[in-house]
């Protein structure tokens, strides 16, 4: 079976580090953006299985660029979970996640038990 395919939407380095490595032992692939015109761009030319999407994020932000991912024609695409990851959750309600386009979201600091089981749910 092939590794599902992972792609990390954050501008915190150290974040995308934990995440990915975590991950990694779990068999995922791992890929990597800093801010929402990335995610839009790695999409236009690749398949992924799941987005974890950091809220805060220059250029674009998480939610606009969840919102532009459910608008894409390829509906395949349109359609891959996206998991936000926020520090100020408080700031959102999960109505504004869901209306977003958001499937789930994990707060910062991460707990990297939730993070496996989030996304092991979401890819199955």
């Amino acid at each position: 079976m092939d590794a599902k395919k992972v792609l990390i939407a954050e501008d915190s380095s150290v974040i995308q580090n934990l995440t990915s490595r975590i991950l990694k032992m779990q068999n995922y692939q791992i890929f990597s953006a800093k801010n929402g015109l990335e995610v839009l761009d790695m999409l236009e030319k690749d398949d992924y299985d799941i987005i974890l999407m950091d809220i805060n994020m220059p250029k674009m932000d998480g939610i606009e660029c969840a919102r532009r991912i459910r608008e894409m024609g390829d509906e395949k695409k349109a359609k891959i979970p996206i998991v936000a990851i926020t520090g100020n959750a408080m700031n959102y309600s999960l109505e504004e996640f869901k209306q977003a386009g958001i499937d789930d979201y994990l707060q910062k600091p991460l707990n990297f038990d939730k993070l496996v089981e989030t996304v092991k749910n979401l890819t199955n």
